[in-house]
């Protein structure tokens, strides 16, 4: 059910509205669905034991245990999810599929790449120091991870930089199975771990992974064509929480992104990506690769807690940074909710990792492997992964790092693009605080700055949910509440062009101001009252997202248009030309 909050900001008209249009959505449903059908779902419940046990007297039995949320993945007929229904209290969400996208791509074939990103991102610096991110394991909730050895000396993904061994194994989130080997036929997350956490060198001697000492675990809920479902994803998360203490899993990796289809709060891959933040583990995920239109961010980036990172692109001159440009592919904010998206940015355009030449995506893009060990690959997957290794350096530097901690840190140290007149380049919805940098968070002492106007504890339970400080002004451009004109972003104006930037620490000292925001009211929106339905306005000229009541459960459900009652999937990292 809707919290009072969230209720008392819906206009009687709009929810009298709503409520037909739900009533009208439920009678298409039950006409249109045999009773004989069966489909998966996700069901939650507060009452956990009851919950299975309801279950057992219909004779069913669950696919999935999803105690990380109080709730089980079963498949049920029509007739079967009422009588659950008229027994219990419960929550109903369909089992979302999740699968890989794939498309064309333009760039150049290398061989032996050069390793380009630890000097980009002021991670060399901490090389130096002899902190290669030793000690700390990395989940990679991914298609699986080839312990793929590198092409100089042996390492890799197997071993660190002084051949100890460092790979966990992977737990099959699909199978429920754990193995020393993991069947990695995609090729996405061998790629994805190997930017964080490759020990192997370049010709010139210079390490590629981030964290090339950090402990690797995979966590494969993605078959070979990249396909999952949400209860597999979320299966992934609760044996990783199971785990964090046994293997010292302080960061989990999540290079995937799909459309939000409700609150934040509501979304039950959303609830076990904010009790693994709650539990401990620094949770990265990928912005999504559907910008660069503003509210674009998916799930799970769309978590307020967590940090979501967009990509950028050194533009093919890894010397000059004055044409870096942030990459057209990269999904920019508001949320839905109006929270500023994403946190941070890192480089995402044609980067090099490790993947086996026999994976789906070397076979379907032959052109971007060297032949041997490496392949070059572009998305904000990558730039996670990146992000991902710099909080392993600085778990390194600092264990006692709390997850709200290391957010703040890596915001305050955060390079933002400027223009050479001295002002954002690009908007906090597409940047969010700027571009990572591993030097300087190593070295910040920031504290108390991100999350503290939000209580995680209080979201999970269901007694509060929050909004964020964006609003939308009257030329249709987004701006933040109580803050100045330089957070407005007139996009209708901006390219994503690189054009003599520069990327520094900002010296004012509201520039993440934005950051502890937030509200338990959502903020007034432009809404249209042409409809039944409460219309989001983009910009003024254009209706660009509608709420429909979900004729499955009491939340709120995003959709494109009313005409729309299919869903969209997930995707890991949709191929996008190189840049």
């Amino acid at each position: 059910m809707l919290n009072n909050s969230v209720k008392k900001t819906i206009k009687p008209l709009l929810l009298l509205g709503a409520i037909s249009l739900s009533v009208w959505l439920i009678s298409l449903f039950l006409n249109n669905t045999t009773n004989n059908s069966t489909q998966s779902y996700i069901i939650s419940a507060t009452n956990y034991q009851l919950l299975k046990e309801k279950i057992r007297e219909l004779k069913l039995d669950p696919t999935h245990q999803l105690a990380i949320i109080n709730a089980v993945a079963v498949d049920l007929n029509q007739s079967q999810l009422v009588q659950l229904q008229q027994n219990l209290s419960i929550k109903v969400t369909e089992n979302y599929q999740v699968k890989l996208t794939s498309g064309r791509a333009w760039g150049k074939r290398k061989w032996q790449p050069k390793s380009v990103v630890n000097d980009l991102i002021g991670a060399s610096s901490a090389h130096a120091t002899r902190n290669f991110g030793d000690g700390i394991t990395i989940g990679f909730l991914d298609t699986g991870l080839d312990q793929l050895p590198g092409t100089s000396k042996g390492l890799g993904l197997s071993t660190d930089l002084y051949g100890r061994d460092k790979f966990w194994g992977t737990y099959d989130a699909i199978n429920n199975s754990i193995s020393n080997y993991s069947n990695e036929e995609n090729g996405h997350g061998t790629h994805v771990a190997s930017i964080a956490g490759n020990a192997d060198y370049d010709v010139y001697g210079k390490v590629y992974g981030v964290a090339p000492n950090a402990a690797l675990v995979g966590i494969k809920a993605f078959d070979a064509e990249g396909k999952a479902t949400y209860a597999d994803v979320i299966r992934g998360i609760d044996w990783a929480l199971q785990v964090k203490d046994q293997i010292n899993l302080r960061v989990l990796n999540m290079s995937f992104s799909g459309p939000a289809r409700s609150y934040y709060w509501d979304d039950p891959l959303n609830q076990a990506v904010m009790k693994a933040w709650q539990a401990g583990i620094v949770v990265i995920a990928s912005a999504g690769n559907t910008g660069p239109d503003p509210m674009t961010i998916g799930v799970p980036g769309n978590v307020p807690y967590i940090i979501t990172v967009g990509a950028m692109t050194d533009n093919y001159t890894e010397s000059d940074v004055s044409d870096d440009k942030l990459a057209t592919f990269s999904a920019a904010g508001p949320t839905f909710e109006g929270f500023v998206k994403p946190e941070i940015v890192a480089p995402g355009g044609h980067i090099s990792g490790l993947m086996a030449y026999d994976t789906q995506i070397v076979q379907q893009h032959p052109e971007f492997h060297d032949g041997g060990k490496y392949f070059e690959m572009s998305g904000t997957s990558q730039a996670a992964a990146v992000v991902s290794g710099v909080v392993a350096l600085m778990l390194t530097q600092e264990p006692s790092l709390t997850p709200d901690e290391v957010k703040c840190r890596l915001m305050d140290s955060a390079h933002a693009a400027f223009n050479d007149n001295g002002d954002l380049a690009y908007s906090v919805f597409q940047q969010g605080a700027g571009l990572v940098n591993a030097a300087d968070a190593l070295t910040s002492t920031a504290s108390a700055c991100a999350n503290q106007a939000l209580d995680i504890t209080q979201d999970i339970a269901g007694n509060e949910h929050f909004f964020g400080p964006t609003n939308i002004n009257d030329d249709g451009n987004f701006y933040i509440e109580g803050l100045g004109d330089k957070y407005v972003w007139r996009h209708n104006q901006e390219s994503l062009d690189g054009s003599a930037l520069i990327w520094k620490v900002n010296d004012t000292n509201d520039f993440y101001a934005w950051q502890d925001i937030a509200t338990t009211d959502a903020l007034i929106w432009k809404v249209s009252f042409e409809t039944d339905a409460l219309i989001w306005k983009v910009n003024l000229e254009s209706d660009a997202l509608i709420w429909k009541v979900n004729f499955e459960t009491d939340a709120l459900i995003w959709k494109v248009s009313l005409d729309d009652h299919n869903s969209s999937p997930i995707a890991i990292n949709s191929w996008v030309e190189q840049q």
